[in-house]
């Protein structure tokens, strides 16, 4: 292309992303030295201003713009479970914004030793601007802790100990996993061309099939609780027994309403595919387990822990049709659905015998659920950056003006 033509073509990209830096100081988001805990605590406002700021970031990343908003600074990291997508993403977006990021290994701190969530709160926090805490391994207690250190943050920031007030991201824990959520939100703005498309789209939330047992709520309780919102009709299916928590079911089913969509529960996965334009088939591990479970765990009953094990895998064992294959696939939407997975998904004949989703079918849907997954380092930066600068629409205007290059080569 001629130099000018690639100058032009520059300056017609600038022109659009300021449109869209420009409709973010529009939208009335209360996100500034606000925690991210649970989609249901924000307003549409808030999801809209991540999703907007997520795709700028993302647009700027891909055309070589650095976009470091802080020149240093401290990210801790605090994963009580294991973690592949997350753990990565969340350093990403700590490194794109100039962030430089410490993993809490609880077993190397004090916290062996007894010491406090208010006391390790504090000693983390000296010159740490975000704090991400993966916390999913007890029912009830996982957005508890988070709740702790926030309200430690609070009083280290009012009593001067800390000079700011670091924000927390929930990377997971018992209740939701919001980044996720909200990384599959905009990759299904993205699929589809805006949010107002997504209405009258019909989701599944499926239950599938899985050789292992004590995977978390939180996934499909994310989903159906922050899609509910977008005027979809969503279809929650799983075999009797595997229920979610009540209270979040009972708020996807309010959401649904306010928004003019539907949500239902269903225990056929053949009759909740038919039709189907998106589908999200996900092993989960059923709500009166995960509370049996929490109980062993405290109190560090390993015998307690195998025989619920055995127990549990034998009661998935009795549902191993409920795998997403061709034949379930067909019954979708022109048999084309977008299918999604937060991943690692349990595929059969790959990473196990059995399991969720048949080998061809997830190498068909494979690289898509790549692209689902590269959205969550834009999100968790972009609930960063509105965290701690009052006015995003203004920083991302002097990121772009400033048009310093990652890349300088």
């Amino acid at each position: 292309m001629h130099p000018l033509l690639v100058t032009r073509h520059q300056k017609n990209k600038n022109m659009n992303i300021e449109k869209q830096i420009k409709a973010i100081s529009k939208i009335r988001s209360s996100l500034y030295q606000q925690d991210f805990l649970l989609t249901w605590d924000k307003t549409d406002n808030d999801i809209l201003a991540i999703l907007k700021i997520a795709d700028i970031m993302k647009h700027l990343r891909n055309n070589n713009y650095s976009l470091k908003a802080f020149d240093s600074g401290l990210a801790v990291s605090l994963f009580r479970d294991k973690s592949t997508r997350t753990r990565f993403s969340f350093a990403s977006a700590c490194n794109l914004l100039g962030l430089a990021v410490q993993d809490l290994d609880e077993e190397k701190t004090q916290v062996s030793h007894g010491e406090t969530v208010r006391e390790t709160a504090q000693m983390i926090s000296f010159l740490t601007d975000a704090i991400g805490i993966r916390d999913d391994m007890y029912l009830g207690e996982g957005n508890k802790f988070m709740r702790e250190v926030a309200e430690s943050l609070d009083e280290g920031y009012h009593k001067q100990v800390l000079p700011v007030r670091p924000g927390i991201v929930n990377l997971q824990c018992d209740m939701d996993h919001p980044t996720q959520s909200m990384a599959d939100l905009l990759h299904l703005k993205n699929h589809f061309g805006t949010l107002e498309n997504l209405k009258g789209k019909k989701m599944v939330m499926s239950w599938a099939y899985s050789p292992s047992y004590g995977k978390p709520l939180s996934v499909p309780q994310g989903i159906i609780a922050l899609m509910s919102r977008f005027g979809m009709d969503i279809e929650l299916a799983y075999p009797k027994g595997y229920e979610l928590i009540p209270g979040i079911v009972d708020k996807a089913s309010e959401n649904a309403q306010k928004s003019g969509g539907s949500f239902k529960i269903s225990h056929s996965m053949e009759e909740a595919m038919k039709d189907a334009d998106i589908v999200y088939p996900k092993s989960w591990a059923p709500y009166q387990v995960m509370q049996q479970r929490t109980e062993l765990l405290k109190s560090a009953d390993k015998q307690g822990l195998k025989d619920l094990e055995q127990e549990c895998l034998v009661h998935n064992s009795k549902h191993k049709d409920w795998e997403y294959n061709d034949s379930k696939m067909q019954l979708t939407n022109n048999g084309c659905a977008l299918y999604m997975h937060c991943l690692p998904a349990d595929i059969s004949g790959v990473s196990c015998n059995e399991g969720e989703v048949s080998k061809d079918v997830f190498e068909k849907h494979r690289i898509q659920t790549y692209q689902e997954a590269g959205y969550k380092p834009y999100i968790i930066a972009a609930i960063m950056l509105a965290q701690r600068f009052e006015n995003p629409a203004k920083t991302l205007q002097t990121i772009l003006e400033r048009e310093r290059k990652r890349i300088i080569i």
